[in-house]
């Protein structure tokens, strides 16, 4: 290949130098962060090596069909982030209605799953036996949670685990569920507390917290319209978006990168740069490093690893086949992991109405069977597996064509921890570098907080500030839950929660109120015979003489008194003891009940982020 040094001349907007910044990947956080550099002025260079721009959340066309690289749904908790949205699509986003089932040894469940639908998928004996376990392992847990393993059966117990979490996960990961970290768990799924659900019972649902997203924005034609319409903006102001350009080098001195090189067309050219925003795999970043960083640093970098996926588009000669936005499929007697229904996520994805398009996502890892597997072997797979499933019947699928993408998955094996501190001090040593996105920062970010890591890059780099780009979607929150109208912040609630949860729902003790409530009936009843000895009694006297009835040796003399007394005693104790463990019980039940409704919500959230 033929090898120029090229150095693009900045435009007079550009403030910050005589060299541009250069941004490596046009997927989400490269693209935000370019377009957010053209907001301040500056005319950013995006290094893009797909002939089109998206990353992992791209949209392929074949044949006028639209494919959705995973089926991405839009929503955030971020208003910066839903502004972008609505400033560069606005209308051409659609409010859509979400649903989506388990497919489970031949048989659907509803998602999230509903107590009678799953006993009767499963049948009874199966569903004593989870609810056997879900007691078991909540009795006795694992002491450590060190897996993924470990920390989904503490929670919902081992048959459920390996019913309904386990041969999914091992699908998408491709390693047993005893390698896979609990972290990744941590961190896609809320952690379940009692805190969390007596919180919620102090804010008003219907104003305040919707805790599960049941309708979510979509382009029309997919996520590839938004990134589409950045790209020509990004042009528009200045900037350029650079396809089929893949960075095969990066020149640095000292703690300062310096240019890529860049590969087009068969030949490679060097840009010079000020400052450099990536969003490539950090293990490529750190190996293109020229000169390299240190053995230590390489090392760390090849310890990490990736899930890869492709997906079989299938088009079908119906005009409806299910009316699920996507299923799981956890049988393991088929290979394909999740089906998209891409009709029900937008009718223009599909040109002719009288047909649908799937989309059957296989997990896979580049240069295995599955990912060399021809095409048309692939399409074949896929008719295969729909029919076993029952969806569609070969003769109906008229068409199929297949999509690869690689590193979809940053994998949280046991090994990645520790490899990934390593390289986090490295990269900060590197002054005019930031990394962003799910690549570049290895973590397993939706598309939102990818973004965000974009726009925080462009205020560490031009402002001077801090942000902490590895910490953008640490916190152990729920995803889907969306705060409106909020008018106490988190912390607030939680610690007015801390201090009323005692009081709120106090535990009555039952021999205190039992031994209470006794000695008051006890004195009560032989004061008031004493009082009828000492008067000669009257008509209460021998309205009180009935209790002879049920109190035998009871009678109006200073004897009964005392027999009343121990009479009073005994059934005040009772009383009070008996309304104790009634009101405790009830109390239990009902948080019991709303634990169990948030671990329901759990699971969904588990399946929507995998």
């Amino acid at each position: 290949m033929e090898h120029t040094e090229l150095t693009i001349q900045p435009s007079t907007s550009n403030l910050a130098s005589d060299a541009p910044i250069i941004v490596i990947g046009g997927g989400p956080a490269g693209l935000t962060a370019a377009y957010e550099l053209t907001k301040r002025q500056h005319t950013p260079i995006v290094l893009e090596k797909n002939d089109k721009v998206g990353g992992i959340a791209r949209t392929e066309n074949y044949r006028g069909y639209h494919f959705d690289m995973g089926g991405h749904r839009f929503f955030t908790k971020s208003a910066q982030v839903q502004q972008f949205w609505q400033e560069v699509l606005g209308d051409d986003f659609l409010r859509r209605p979400r649903l989506s089932r388990i497919f489970y040894k031949n048989k659907y469940f509803h998602y999230p799953l509903k107590p009678l639908n799953a006993l009767l998928g499963l049948g009874p004996i199966e569903g004593v036996r989870i609810m056997g376990s879900y007691v078991r392992w909540h009795l006795f847990p694992y002491k450590e949670e060190e897996t993924f393993e470990q920390w989904v059966t503490n929670r919902f117990g081992k048959r459920l685990f390996e019913t309904f979490f386990k041969s999914y996960t091992e699908k998408v990961w491709g390693i047993p569920c005893s390698e896979l970290k609990a972290e990744w768990a941590a961190q896609r799924i809320k952690d379940l507390s009692l805190k969390t659900a007596i919180t919620a019972m102090f804010l008003k649902p219907q104003e305040t917290i919707k805790t599960l997203i049941e309708e979510f924005d979509y382009p029309r034609r997919g996520p590839g319209m938004l990134w589409t319409a950045v790209q020509n903006r990004i042009n528009a102001q200045g900037g350029q978006v650079q396809l089929n350009s893949n960075v095969v080098g990066i020149q640095r001195q000292g703690q300062r990168i310096t240019g890529v090189t860049v590969e087009q067309n068969g030949r490679t050219h060097t840009l010079k740069g000020s400052k450099f925003i990536s969003s490539m795999p950090v293990t490529q970043l750190l190996q293109w490093l020229d000169p390299p960083p240190p053995p230590r640093v390489l090392q760390a970098a090849n310890q990490l690893n990736y899930r890869d996926f492709l997906t079989v588009c299938l088009i079908v000669k119906k005009p409806e086949l299910f009316p699920d936005n996507w299923i799981y499929i956890h049988d393991p007697s088929v290979l394909v992991g999740r089906i998209q229904n891409y009709k029900n996520w937008s009718t223009d994805m599909v040109p002719d109405q009288s047909t649908t398009s799937l989309g059957l996502e296989y997990f896979c890892n580049e240069g295995d069977a599955i990912w060399n597997m021809p095409d048309e072997e692939l399409v074949a797979l896929g008719k295969q597996e729909i029919a076993k499933i029952g969806l569609a019947q070969p003769d109906d699928i008229i068409d199929g064509a297949v999509f690869r993408v690689e590193k979809s998955y940053p994998v949280y094996d046991s090994e990645y921890a520790e490899s990934l501190d390593i390289i986090k001090d490295y990269l900060g040593t590197l002054e005019d570098l930031q990394t962003v996105g799910r690549n570049g920062l290895h973590r397993y970010n939706n598309q939102d907080h990818a973004m965000l890591t974009g726009m925080l890059a462009v205020r560490n780099l031009l402002f001077g500030e801090n942000n902490n780009l590895w910490q953008v979607n640490a916190e152990q929150e729920y995803h889907e839950e969306l705060v409106l109208n909020q008018t106490l912040d988190k912390e607030t609630v939680t610690h007015v929660v801390d201090d009323i949860l005692d009081g709120a729902f106090p535990k009555l003790d039952s021999l205190a109120l039992g031994m209470s409530l006794g000695i008051v009936t006890g004195l009560s009843l032989l004061l008031a015979t004493l009082f009828l000895v000492a008067t000669g009694g009257d008509v209460s006297g021998e309205t009180l003489t009935l209790l002879a009835q049920f109190y035998p040796g009871y009678d109006i003399t200073a004897v009964g008194s005392l027999v009343g007394l121990g009479y009073g005693f005994l059934t005040g104790f009772a009383l009070g003891w008996g309304y104790a463990f009634l009101r405790n019980a009830t109390t239990a039940l009902y948080l019991v009940s709303l634990h169990r409704s948030a671990q329901q919500s759990t699971m969904r959230q588990f399946f929507e982020h995998i």
